[in-house]
Protein backbone atom coordinates (compact mmCIF):
# COMPACT_ATOMS: atom_id res chain seq x y z
CA UNK A 1 0.00 0.00 0.00
CA UNK A 2 1.77 3.44 -1.23
CA UNK A 3 -1.25 4.97 1.34
CA UNK A 4 -4.16 4.96 2.94
CA UNK A 5 -5.29 8.45 4.03
CA UNK A 6 -8.98 7.81 4.86
CA UNK A 7 -9.00 6.36 7.74
CA UNK A 8 -7.00 9.34 9.50
CA UNK A 9 -8.03 12.36 7.14
CA UNK A 10 -4.67 12.27 5.43
CA UNK A 11 -3.51 14.92 3.08
CA UNK A 12 -4.45 12.82 -0.54
CA UNK A 13 -8.31 12.52 1.06
CA UNK A 14 -8.47 15.55 2.80
CA UNK A 15 -6.01 17.92 1.30
CA UNK A 16 -6.32 20.08 -2.11
CA UNK A 17 -4.20 21.33 -4.52
CA UNK A 18 -0.47 19.83 -5.61
CA UNK A 19 0.23 16.76 -2.96
CA UNK A 20 2.76 13.69 -3.47
CA UNK A 21 3.53 10.42 -1.85
CA UNK A 22 7.39 9.40 -2.26
CA UNK A 23 8.13 5.65 -0.99
CA UNK A 24 11.96 4.11 -1.47
CA UNK A 25 11.85 -0.05 -2.08
CA UNK A 26 14.79 -1.86 -2.42
CA UNK A 27 15.52 -4.72 -4.53
CA UNK A 28 15.89 -7.90 -3.08
CA UNK A 29 19.24 -8.05 -5.07
CA UNK A 30 21.17 -5.78 -6.26
CA UNK A 31 21.12 -5.29 -10.31
CA UNK A 32 24.72 -4.91 -12.00
CA UNK A 33 23.33 -1.87 -13.70
CA UNK A 34 20.38 0.26 -13.55
CA UNK A 35 17.60 -1.64 -14.36
CA UNK A 36 14.31 -0.75 -16.13
CA UNK A 37 11.03 -0.04 -13.82
CA UNK A 38 7.75 0.11 -14.36
CA UNK A 39 5.32 0.74 -12.04
CA UNK A 40 1.66 0.12 -11.76
CA UNK A 41 -1.71 0.90 -9.75
CA UNK A 42 -3.22 -2.38 -8.80
CA UNK A 43 -5.45 -0.50 -6.21
CA UNK A 44 -7.20 2.57 -5.98
CA UNK A 45 -10.32 3.77 -3.81
CA UNK A 46 -10.93 6.98 -4.77
CA UNK A 47 -13.91 10.09 -4.14
CA UNK A 48 -16.78 9.65 -6.74
CA UNK A 49 -17.49 13.13 -6.46
CA UNK A 50 -14.25 14.95 -7.39
CA UNK A 51 -11.76 14.76 -10.72
CA UNK A 52 -9.60 12.23 -10.29
CA UNK A 53 -6.10 13.12 -11.30
CA UNK A 54 -2.55 11.40 -10.81
CA UNK A 55 0.60 10.95 -12.07
CA UNK A 56 2.55 7.63 -10.88
CA UNK A 57 6.60 7.09 -12.25
CA UNK A 58 9.53 5.91 -11.00
CA UNK A 59 12.55 8.02 -10.04
CA UNK A 60 15.66 7.98 -8.91
CA UNK A 61 16.63 4.22 -10.01
CA UNK A 62 20.01 2.81 -8.85
CA UNK A 63 20.82 -0.96 -9.21
CA UNK A 64 19.65 -1.06 -5.44
CA UNK A 65 17.00 0.94 -5.39
CA UNK A 66 14.63 3.12 -6.75
CA UNK A 67 11.22 5.52 -5.72
CA UNK A 68 7.75 5.43 -6.50
CA UNK A 69 6.41 9.27 -6.61
CA UNK A 70 2.52 9.55 -6.60
CA UNK A 71 1.66 12.83 -7.53
CA UNK A 72 -2.08 14.32 -7.64
CA UNK A 73 -3.70 18.09 -7.87
CA UNK A 74 -6.82 19.75 -7.47
CA UNK A 75 -9.78 18.62 -5.72
CA UNK A 76 -8.86 15.01 -6.37
CA UNK A 77 -9.49 12.81 -3.09
CA UNK A 78 -7.61 9.75 -3.04
CA UNK A 79 -8.60 7.15 0.12
CA UNK A 80 -5.89 4.35 -1.20
CA UNK A 81 -3.91 3.94 -3.55
CA UNK A 82 -1.70 0.32 -3.70
CA UNK A 83 0.97 -0.04 -6.34
CA UNK A 84 3.10 -2.97 -7.73
CA UNK A 85 6.71 -2.46 -9.61
CA UNK A 86 8.70 -4.43 -12.24
CA UNK A 87 12.46 -4.08 -12.26
CA UNK A 88 14.26 -5.88 -15.56
CA UNK A 89 17.99 -5.53 -15.95
CA UNK A 90 21.25 -7.36 -15.70
CA UNK A 91 22.37 -9.59 -13.75
CA UNK A 92 25.76 -11.30 -12.66
CA UNK A 93 25.90 -14.43 -14.78
CA UNK A 94 22.90 -16.49 -16.64
CA UNK A 95 22.60 -18.58 -13.38
CA UNK A 96 21.92 -15.67 -11.38
CA UNK A 97 18.24 -14.97 -12.28
CA UNK A 98 15.34 -15.45 -9.72
CA UNK A 99 11.77 -15.52 -11.21
CA UNK A 100 9.93 -15.99 -8.46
Amino acid sequence: MLFSDFSDNGPMWAGSGPREVRKQVAFPQPFTSEPHVQVAISLWDMDSKTNVRMDLSAESITETHFTIVFRTWGDTRLARIRVEWTAIGEVSDDDAWDVG
